[in-house]
């Protein structure tokens, strides 16, 4: 077997068997393709089948060189899973893997935003362009929702049920779930969609998706970014944001106004409550004023 036979296999293996996405299939096998680089580059000549722990030793100090202990660690974990699938076809007896130990790390807490904060970057929106309307709609669906930014570009207008007060919001591995929407965010999508959107061409493969640029295309992820990363700038806020900072805000705010986690874990569209249970680390104070607040033996 060679490399880019077992690339090809396991890929295929992450699509159908496990149901993952695109994005995410594309983030399992580049780190593997990174293994075969580095090969390549060493003229070192070894299938996935004969490689050995010794040389991915090798190639895991290499990269320790060149990357932050998070990525590194997230190299071998990828690895370890691609060589658990070759034992899995039965193309191997041992994962090469298995002993070598990830970097130790502290635990990296989201980055949030206040109310005021987010509150200050929609107001900056120049409201008296079509662009300006579409942006606060996105900003308001982001926070107020908690979307991952893939799920808010494929987001359509036949997933609104504005009456029930849901959206139907595609996740990771095309798992469906229906996220709860507030009153203020419907408004603000109903005045793009009835006032901005109902104005443009509309390109007929884009009918049904509910943002639009200027082409009447559906938007991408690197333009979400640049909406974000822009508005940021010019409100003077010098925090690293992106569309994740909202996802982040959105479960932070609402655990700290008393939201179950489990909820929040529903909404989020978390597999493991270990996943949601991050937000309960990023502020102390609070859970200490809920303890101090709440317990029978304050």
């Amino acid at each position: 077997m060679q490399w880019k036979q077992a690339i090809i296999d396991y890929q295929n293996y992450l699509r159908i068997e496990r149901g993952l996405s695109q994005n995410s299939v594309a983030s399992y096998t580049l780190d593997i393709q990174k293994l075969v680089n580095w090969l390549d580059h060493n003229s070192i000549v070894i299938s996935p089948i004969s490689i050995s722990e010794e040389n991915l030793q090798q190639f895991i100090y290499h990269i320790a060189k060149e990357v932050n202990p998070r990525s590194q660690s997230r190299v071998i974990s990828g690895l370890r899973g691609f060589f658990s699938y070759l034992i899995f076809e039965e193309y191997r007896k041992t994962n090469p893997m298995e002993l070598i130990e990830s970097p130790r790390m502290g635990r990296k807490l989201p980055d949030t935003l206040s109310i005021e904060e987010i509150d200050k970057l929609i107001s900056t929106i120049d409201l008296s362009t079509p662009q300006g309307e579409r942006n606060r709609a996105i900003l308001e669906t982001l926070y107020g929702c908690g979307l991952r930014v893939s799920e808010l570009i494929n987001l359509k207008i036949s997933d609104l049920f504005f009456e029930e007060g849901f959206l139907k919001v595609t996740g990771k591995g095309d798992k469906q779930r229906f996220v709860p929407i507030s009153g203020t965010t419907i408004r603000y999508i109903n005045l793009y969609k009835k006032e901005i959107r109902v104005h443009q061409k509309i390109d007929p493969n884009a009918r049904d998706t509910l943002y639009l640029n200027r082409r009447g295309k559906g938007l991408t992820r690197a333009m979400i970014f640049t909406i974000i990363k822009q508005l940021a700038e010019k409100a003077g806020i010098q925090k690293t944001i992106s569309p994740h900072t909202f996802r982040h805000s959105f479960a932070t705010h609402l655990l700290e106004n008393g939201a179950d986690l489990r909820a929040i874990q529903q909404m989020l569209g978390h597999e493991s409550i270990t996943t949601t249970e991050i937000y309960t680390h990023i502020d102390k104070t609070h859970l200490t004023e809920v303890i101090n607040n709440f317990h029978p033996r304050k």
